[in-house]
């Protein structure tokens, strides 16, 4: 853990939990009001690690088709999942 300027020390957890990663990973959309055609509430998606877009509030993620792109994080949680569903999500890519 880094700590910060105070001395107390930052948990990258806490950063994860309110939806602010530039990593990749995965997220869960939560939101899907603005776009219902290209979001699918409830699904999983993968993302890929964009520090340019998460700088400006946003995500980049990848949908069933492979291509990828940018959303608000609003619509996005990041998850933590285990490495055998990591690696059945990302077997094949």
């Amino acid at each position: 853990m880094k700590r910060t300027v105070s001395g107390k020390r930052k948990s990258r957890l806490s950063d994860r939990s309110k939806g602010r990663t530039s990593k990749a990973g995965f997220a869960i959309c939560v939101d899907n009001r603005e776009y219902p055609a290209s979001l699918e509430r409830g699904k999983v998606y993968k993302v890929l690690a964009d520090s340019f877009a998460h700088s400006h509030g946003l995500i980049r993620v990848v949908d069933e088709s492979g291509e990828d792109y940018i959303f608000s994080q609003k619509f996005f949680r990041p998850i933590i999942l285990p490495k055998p569903i990591i690696k059945a999500l990302t077997s094949g890519t």
